[in-house]
């Protein structure tokens, strides 16, 4: 059973998100703080944090980068929050997805389905699956999911990773903006273009030896973005 940590100090919302994913079969643990919601994710390993942050002790954005300290777990934001400048803060802390207060039900589930699906470990493949991508000082293994840079692994997010998987296999062609959301984020998705600067930013820190100036990860303005080795 997939396991979700909902961390809120608003109790109705809790209840709320409680019942309904115990009614999908999920097992729930809750926080109504940042220090309860951090010992609960070392203890219980939850697949996957539904996080709201305004918590009462720590802000949200702390929580996501302790999070991101030691663990990979896909975390969906929760927050009456509206500005594009909290929502990318968020991101660039390590968030996997945003959902504005006050939100539908239907939505949240949906994208905490996609959020857990986006971690979940590939079965082995074969052909251009079990493909070594040489790129510059760094090196891509489609088959184990790895990215080595020099005598280094990379450490990269769920999300980041079938970002860079989406660009590799589509090395040296153009993939629009819409088509990179969808893929990775989901077919409801066609407009969070802040979700895009914000991990191709990440990428480019991580894998390029001049991020301000890529060599693999081409902006191609207005139209998306191109991966070349």
């Amino acid at each position: 059973m997939t396991r979700v940590l909902v961390v809120d100090d608003e109790p109705q919302i809790v209840r709320a998100l409680v019942i309904n994913l115990k009614a999908r079969k999920y097992e729930v643990d809750s926080a109504g703080d940042g220090a309860t919601a951090l010992q609960l994710a070392a203890d219980r390993h939850p697949d996957v944090v539904v996080l709201d942050l305004g918590l009462p002790d720590l802000d949200g954005v702390d929580v996501i980068k302790g999070l991101r300290g030691w663990t990979r777990v896909p975390i969906l934001v929760l927050s009456a929050r509206h500005s594009s400048d909290e929502k990318v803060q968020a991101l660039d802390a390590g968030a996997d997805d945003y959902v504005t207060k006050p939100f539908g039900m239907d939505e949240l589930l949906a994208r905490l389905r996609a959020a857990v699906r986006r971690a979940e470990p590939a079965a082995d493949g074969a052909g251009e699956d079990a493909a070594i991508v040489e790129a510059g000082d760094f090196t891509v293994d489609l088959a184990a999911k790895k990215v080595h840079r020099g005598d280094r692994d990379v450490r990269l997010t769920p999300t980041e990773w079938h970002l860079l998987e989406v660009l590799v296999h589509n090395t040296g062609r153009l993939v629009s903006q819409k088509q990179l959301l969808q893929e990775v984020w989901g077919p409801s998705y066609g407009t969070e273009t802040n979700y895009l600067r914000v991990y191709m930013a990440q990428l480019r820190r991580k894998l390029e030896a001049d991020p301000s100036h890529p060599k693999h990860f081409i902006t191609e303005p207005g139209m998306g973005y191109r991966f070349e080795r």
